[in-house]
């Protein structure tokens, strides 16, 4: 579940894909909706395509270089702590059983479960 939120933590956008893909091929697309702000990722999210389609977007990407990294990029490291908000809204949709262990077999099912417990979250 690869997901976006706002400055106060409400989710804007929810992907869903394979545990096998990895964030930088989802990362664009996860992305391109948005323009004129701050894009706060991790890590994995660390790509020259990732960066480049958050800079086209007239986005300014936060994202901490990997540490294998030929050429280290500088970011804002007091910026970065703001990431905290998507680590919240993942411990708060945690809360739900059927989410936090999937039980559901299909992906349309869980994921209709993941934006029904995220609709109630942003009510909360």
């Amino acid at each position: 579940m690869h997901v976006s939120v706002d400055a106060l933590g409400n989710p804007i956008g929810i992907i869903l894909t394979g545990g096998q893909i990895s964030d930088i091929k989802v990362g664009p697309e996860l992305l391109s909706e948005h323009s004129d702000c701050n894009v706060i990722a991790d890590k994995g999210y660390d790509s020259n395509d990732v960066v480049e389609a958050i800079e086209s977007n007239n986005c300014r990407a936060v994202i901490p270089p990997r540490s294998n990294r030929k050429v280290q990029r500088d970011y804002d490291r007091f910026l970065y702590k703001e990431r905290h908000l998507v680590e919240n809204f993942f411990s708060k949709i945690k809360e739900y059983r059927k989410i936090a262990t999937r039980y559901d077999k299909r992906a349309d099912v869980f994921l209709s479960f993941v934006y029904s417990a995220a609709a109630l979250i942003c009510l909360r």
